[in-house]
């Protein structure tokens, strides 16, 4: 079997069944040889026919006449059907300007194919790279009969044994990656005497040239550094450092492409092994402790150590305050390779990056404030508009919530970002404060919030659920809106709450009757509001207001609608015209110096008030009004010395960290007396505030304030629901696969892999994407939030999860309440809060166990 002319014969093949006339020059007549076997006889100067691979062409050749060849092939190409033909053309280099053959080449093509090239393709087949470089090299001049007795191992040896050992490698290059990444081979090479052919390869694929008596073990070492260092190198924007000077240099252009294309091989296809191969290589070039500047890294990161320095060099665009650039670095790096190998260092590029985002929109805000006049409708409007000033606080809360996670945070870039933030606090307070006093202390044609009662709750449809939440800011009531299904009707407008924005009176604000009567009362030293002539000063106070006037009232708390069965829950607001929901979890989390904690609880407090109302709709109650008494300020620690106030002193009823209330007293500098009379109450109190973000020297070490006149204070919002019909869960609907939950929980932080199943699964070419909801269960109530996704899409308001069919994501659920002994895993439809997953079983929680 002559397996060179057999090869040839089928490329020219492929060719003519391509195009029909092939134009072939070969320069060096080096297949003047196949020419003659093929045609199988003598040359006649006609256009004969001859058999290729099987299939009947004419072949036509050239004996120093362009003219007699074309004439001669002419007749059969010019037909309504031509033949296929050959030209062929030995000596000749083809002549691209005035051929007579250029019709016929526009017509099919030429072929410019080399003798070397083609042998070796076909003994690639059989050898490795190296082992074919070694008989045909360059320096060798070959002819054809040459080549046909290689190929035909006349004299050649026998078949690769390097490719026997790695018989489920696929080229080369995989053969190369195989070897580097798996030991388990090395005996057998060496056993088979495979070394040489090994140590060829190497050098014939990437230009490395390996000692000669070295044992594959060692190749493998100088091969690994070789080739990850070769990468690293060629990534680097500065000059390499001295740690890399004992590693060769790929020798060429090609050597270099084929090290690169080598290196993303071992990470994608050996990716269990690939971390400890570059750990154990940078370890040996001591490249962590080179001094490379970290503009200078390129964007493959094939060390572990270049995620580190560039996180590094993020946080200290952030100190530096350079917010854009940091979030342009973050944005750059979000599919690092380390980072999906370790999740938990994502985590802290999350944190950076939200640093950033604080800082962004902090500068902005605070040249907004700048340039803003005296208008408190201005500034009113400023703050609730879409992409308002109420961002800045979005931000900030986002921030503190998921940093609380983390046991490693950059504390200079935090510092300045909650800097940035207390300052732009500072600056709006004050302003606003000025501006509203300007103003009569009214804020002109926005909604008060005595009047949420009567102009919103009562109009609405009966059944309706009125959720009052604690210390809601209204940038929370702008995120819950987000988290309730698309099919709701959901609108939020801004209302301004009462003075002292303090929960006794921001409470009673809310009842029924406010809009006619309200004011602000003491009865024996003790400060309340006061509604037709009633004292309402606390909770029970209020309830028993509030179903005196309201028929048909039902009171529930928060936890009662999470945590009862929709049966029971049902049974309980049957008939309820005003079903009211309260909410004390933000307030009661703050007010008691439980900082750490206040910041995990506000994200799923709006994510159970999305809950709340959807199982309320399931109940029947499809309608619903959620408002808070007041919003608050909240810093990452307490008030610094320069920030407290000395308290006014006389007659004191009533003294909060951001409001006095009593009669007489002095007013110390940096704040503001207003009497109670101007605020439209009926009473002889003064009321005197810090004029910006400062607190009153009142006890305590708490971050978390509210009474005063602050915007974060003062603006709560007013959300109106309708709740899409219940809808039963469709037979047909997406069932999704967890992966890799944990045993047991004991980090706040933990990941599992989510995806499609199903019928998603099994036909991913004709499936649709699917959104869902993964949440953190425990005894009814949602205790953890997803912080981030890996290789999906992430609504982060909304906490939708987009997934597509056929792709795994990654998810980093955070936990934030540390007290539950045990939660689920539950994946949602956010549409129909039907589950497409829960947790076969409970998942213990024990933090700080590993």
């Amino acid at each position: 079997m002559d397996s060179l002319y057999d090869y040839i014969a089928k490329k020219l093949a492929e060719e003519v069944t391509k195009r029909g006339v092939v134009i072939w020059y070969d320069a060096g007549t080096e297949f003047a040889p196949f020419i003659a076997e093929l045609r199988g006889g003598p040359r006649t100067g006609e256009a004969v026919p001859v058999t290729l691979y099987g299939k009947v062409v004419r072949l036509a050749e050239y004996a120093g006449s362009m003219f007699e060849v074309r004439f001669a092939v002419e007749p059969y190409v010019r037909e309504d059907s031509p033949e296929p033909a050959v030209i062929y053309l030995p000596g000749c280099d083809r002549d691209t300007g005035g051929s007579v053959l250029m019709e016929l080449e526009r017509a099919g093509m030429h072929w410019e194919p080399r003798l070397a090239q083609l042998a070796k393709e076909l003994l690639l087949k059989r050898h490795t790279i190296g082992v074919v470089d070694s008989m045909v090299a360059a320096d060798r001049r070959l002819s054809y009969e040459d080549f046909r007795k290689i190929a035909a191992d006349e004299g050649a040896g026998s078949a690769s044994v390097l490719k026997s050992i790695f018989a489920r490698s696929h080229g080369d290059d995989t053969v190369l990656a195989d070897w580097l990444a798996d030991d388990s081979r090395d005996s057998e090479i060496a056993g088979k005497s495979a070394t040489g052919e090994l140590i060829a390869l190497v050098q014939s694929w990437l230009g490395l040239r390996l000692p000669g008596d070295g044992h594959p073990s060692k190749l493998r070492s100088i091969t690994l550094r070789y080739v990850l260092a070769g990468e690293f190198r060629a990534d680097l924007s500065c000059a390499s450092p001295p740690a890399l000077d004992g590693v060769p240099v790929p020798p060429t252009p090609d050597a270099d492409r084929a090290v690169r294309e080598l290196a993303v091989l071992l990470r994608s296809g050996h990716a269990q092994v690939y971390p400890a191969l570059a750990d154990l290589v940078e370890r040996e070039l001591g490249l962590s402790s080179a001094a490379i500047p970290a503009e200078a890294l390129g964007t493959i990161d094939t060390f572990r150590f270049e995620e580190r320095v560039l996180l590094k060099h993020c946080g200290d665009l952030v100190a530096d305050g350079r917010f854009e650039a940091a979030l342009t670095l973050v944005s750059q790096r979000a599919d690092c390779y380390w980072l999906h190998v370790d999740v938990a260092r994502k985590a802290q590029w999350e944190a950076i990056r939200r640093m950033a985002e604080l800082g962004q929109v902090a500068i902005r805000v605070g040249a907004e404030i700048k340039a803003a006049n005296g208008d408190v409708g201005a500034w009113f409007g400023r703050y609730t508009a879409a992409g308002g000033w109420h961002r800045l606080d979005q931000a900030q809360r986002r921030l503190e919530a998921w940093i609380t996670e983390l046991d490693d945070v950059q504390e200079q870039p935090l510092a300045v970002v909650r800097r940035a933030y207390e300052d732009t606090c500072h600056r709006m307070a004050d302003r606003f404060t000025k501006a509203l006093a300007g103003s009569g202390w009214a804020v002109p044609r926005a909604l008060h919030q005595t009047r949420v009662f009567s102009e919103v709750v009562a109009s609405q449809p009966k059944p309706v659920a009125y959720l009052l939440v604690d210390a809601m800011r209204f940038e929370m009531g702008l995120e819950l809106a987000e988290r309730l299904p698309d099919k709701s009707e959901v609108s939020v407008r801004p209302a301004v709450g009462a003075l002292p924005s303090i929960t006794p009176v921001g409470m009673a604000a809310l009842q029924p009757g406010a809009a006619a009567s309200f004011s602000l009362a003491d009865k024996g030293g003790r400060l309340g509001a006061q509604i037709d002539g009633t004292f309402l000063a606390d909770r029970a106070a209020r309830g028993r207001f509030a179903k005196a006037r309201i028929p048909d009232l039902v009171d529930l708390a928060l936890n009662d609608v999470l945590s009862l069965p929709v049966s029971r829950l049902t049974k309980k607001v049957e008939g309820a015209q005003v079903v009211i929901v309260r909410s004390q979890e933000i307030d009661h989390a703050g007010e008691n110096g439980f900082a750490f904690h206040a910041r995990q609880v506000m994200d799923t407090v709006i994510d159970n008030l999305a809950r709340a109302i959807r199982r309320l709709a399931n109940a029947g109650i499809r309608h619903a009004v959620v408002t808070a008494d007041h919003g608050h300020l909240f810093f990452a620690t307490d008030r610094d010395e320069s920030m407290r106030i000395d308290a006014p002193g006389g007659d004191t009823v009533d003294l909060h960290r951001r409001c006095w209330v009593g009669r007489g007293g002095a007013n110390p500098p940096g704040t503001v007396r207003i009497s109670a009379a101007t605020l439209g109450y009926t009473s002889d109190l003064d009321l005197v505030f810090p004029a910006g973000a400062g607190v009153f020297k009142a006890g305590g070490d708490l971050a978390f304030h509210h009474g005063g006149p602050s915007l974060q204070e003062l603006v709560i919002p007013v959300v109106t629901v309708r709740a899409p019909a219940p809808v039963e869960a469709s037979s047909a609907t997406a069932p999704v696969a967890v992966e890799g939950a944990p045993n047991e929980v004991t980090n706040r932080i933990f990941t599992v892999t989510l995806a499609l199943g199903g019928q998603h699964q099994l036909l991913p070419e004709v499936a649709e994407e699917v959104v869902v909801r993964p949440v953190l269960i425990a005894d009814g109530q949602q205790v953890g939030v997803v912080g981030m996704v890996v290789d999906a899409k992430f609504d982060v308001a909304a906490q939708r999860v987009r997934l597509e069919p056929g792709q795994r994501c990654t998810l980093a659920f955070r936990l934030v309440d540390d007290a539950v002994g045990s939660l689920r895993i539950v994946v949602q439809d956010p549409e129909t809060d039907a589950e497409l997953y829960r947790s076969p079983s409970d998942i213990p929680v024990r933090l700080g166990v590993s």
